[in-house]
């Protein structure tokens, strides 16, 4: 579990549009397998059933996070502060960030899965729990959609 870690907080950070909110994602992903563990299937693989508790969680969260909003003002609002200048990659990389947050969150799941995490389609398709054409749209629709934003940005 200890070597899926950096993978969890990759995809955790991608879900959640922020590193801390993944790093928070990451570790109630990292509690509910610790205590749910007798639920895990011996011979079955570890990273799989982590990213799918994970998804889990991030759609609770989600849902709650919906109902929060509707009562309270997001903290975003208070957040609009310029970035300091970087390298060039730096800028590039920022560039790549912004544009998978504008991704809805079904198109950004399949790019983080296949694209950045590199699971098969197949793979990718169980951690999600949708068919594998339906994943494969998905991944078309976002790739095209990553394409368009970042041609603009150019």
């Amino acid at each position: 579990m200890v070597k899926l870690l950096p993978r969890l907080r990759r995809f955790a950070a991608g879900l959640a549009r922020d590193r801390v909110d993944g790093d928070d994602l990451v570790q109630l992903t990292v509690e509910r397998a610790l205590t749910s563990r007798a639920q895990w299937q011996e011979g079955t693989r570890l990273d799989s059933w982590m990213y799918r508790i994970m998804r889990n969680i991030w759609i609770d969260e989600g849902r709650s996070r919906t109902r929060r909003a509707q009562t309270f003002i997001g903290e975003e609002a208070g957040l609009a502060i310029g970035r300091d200048g970087g390298q060039e990659a730096v800028a590039e990389l920022g560039t790549i960030g912004r544009a998978m947050q504008q991704l809805p969150d079904e198109q950004r799941e399949a790019v983080m899965l296949v694209l950045v995490e590199g699971y098969k389609y197949a793979e990718a398709a169980d951690i999600v729990g949708c068919p594998v054409g339906t994943l494969t749209s998905r991944l078309g629709r976002g790739r095209e959609a990553l394409m368009a934003m970042l041609g603009e940005a150019a």
